[in-house]
């Protein structure tokens, strides 16, 4: 199956024109993925042929309504993971999204847990910051998956993020990587104003 998706993938970027920056690091396997610029529907596409390439382990949370039958014969062979989004004080005594992306961890093994840190394809000049408290409550690094549209490469890296104690330091980094990859449509991606060098 992990070869079928690797050539499949590999022709459907060969007729696209897209090419994957094959410096992955290998942590790759097991970490919080950020997913930026997020400025399109076809990004999740793209992200989605590229770890068929790279043999990443992609994994998406997503509510939990669309892991259950009928959908679940969609959604989980494309990564999906179901968590329950409802409000806070709807659950009870349920776990936080955080914790329950975090829970991810303790039942795999292979896990690259991708998150567009923007929250929406529309422009904003602060990122949430689940992606960060998810890969710090799982002890995981952050990987830097991104979608380079004016050059047609998808990649991830090639370094990865261990946190630090340091939110500003570890989020001035990310930025830093992030600022000049061009999305689908640029004109709607902005780094982090708050950690960003530009802003300072």
């Amino acid at each position: 199956m992990r070869l079928m998706k690797k050539t499949i993938g590999r022709f459907i970027f060969w007729v696209l024109g897209w090419k994957v920056a094959k410096d992955v690091p290998a942590e790759s396997s097991r970490c919080v993925m950020t997913a930026a610029p997020h400025t399109s529907n076809w990004d999740f596409f793209y992200v989605v042929v590229a770890f068929w390439i790279l043999d990443i382990p992609l994994k998406v949370a997503i509510k939990d309504d669309w892991t259950k039958f009928p959908f679940s014969l969609v959604v989980k062979p494309l990564g999906g993971l179901g968590i329950n989004r409802k409000p806070k004080h709807e659950r009870k005594k349920s776990m936080s999204q955080v914790d329950q992306m975090a829970g991810f961890f303790d039942k795999m093994k292979d896990i690259a847990l991708v998150i567009a840190p923007e929250g929406t394809r529309r422009k904003v000049d602060k990122w949430k910051m689940g992606f960060y408290h998810v890969a710090q409550k799982a002890d995981v690094p952050i990987a830097f998956g991104y979608l380079d549209y004016h050059n047609k490469i998808a990649g991830v890296g090639p370094d990865v993020l261990y946190l630090s104690d340091d939110i500003a330091k570890d989020m001035t980094i990310i930025m830093d990587f992030y600022k000049n990859i061009k999305g689908c449509n640029p004109e709607q991606f902005e780094t982090d104003k708050r950690y960003s060098k530009n802003h300072s």
